[in-house]
């Protein structure tokens, strides 16, 4: 994972961030929404854009931020994202509109596991984008996955959860299981004969999973 001060430094190198979009990153940050960290999110915007995806399905909007730097960067593809937490789900309805990509970004409230069969229609996807609970990686794949075309990809944020992923003893109890289980998500990634993953350690790690031809 990066440092703080190559963090720093790379943010310094960056195109600077203005309006809605900068407005949403103080909100984050004032108020302890988890959007995806800068340099993680790069990498997976440059991915997507090399991809050129024509839908992607994201699982945890949060406020919006995600899916409107992906129609920001993406103006021919359509994502449909889904948000559980009523409060972020109003917040990111405003954002989305306030846009201008209401067209284009469709967001569900709900679980994403109940509301499966809903998220599925939209598809096929060439994109698929897991950013919510960290403890249920491995079931939002196994529900998903098969609307994910060949070639398509899977991106996983999160999966390295501040390094404690290689460290031998979790020392806070309560992140055990999610840890847990992100180290097997991550295992099942990697070992998966369908796809050709590679984990990324930016930000709070991403992992680049293609869906191979059958």
């Amino acid at each position: 994972m990066i440092s703080d001060h190559v963090e720093q430094y790379l943010e310094s190198l960056r195109p600077k961030r203005e309006g809605l979009v900068k407005e949403m990153e103080v909100y984050a940050i004032e108020n302890n929404v988890p959007i995806m960290e800068q340099t993680s999110l790069a990498v997976m915007l440059q991915l997507l854009s090399f991809k050129k995806p024509d839908r992607i399905l994201e699982i945890g909007a949060a406020i919006g931020y995600s899916a409107i730097r992906m129609a920001e960067l993406l103006p021919d593809t359509t994502i449909i994202t889904v948000e559980r937490d009523e409060t972020r789900y109003r917040e990111a309805v405003a954002n989305i509109e306030k846009a201008g990509y209401s067209e284009r970004i469709t967001i569900l409230y709900g679980d994403a596991f109940e509301l499966a069969d809903e998220l599925k229609r939209f598809g096929p996807y060439q994109a698929l984008f897991i950013d919510a609970a960290k403890g249920q990686y491995k079931r939002f794949f196994d529900e998903f996955f098969d609307v994910v075309e060949e070639q398509g990809i899977v991106l996983s944020d999160n999966i390295l959860f501040r390094g404690m992923v290689a460290e031998e003893e979790i020392q806070e109890k309560r992140f055990r299981s999610m840890v847990k289980k992100l180290r097997h998500y991550n295992e099942f990634l990697m070992s998966h004969p369908d796809l050709n993953t590679t984990i990324y350690p930016v930000g709070d790690g991403l992992a680049v999973s293609q869906r191979l031809n059958s």
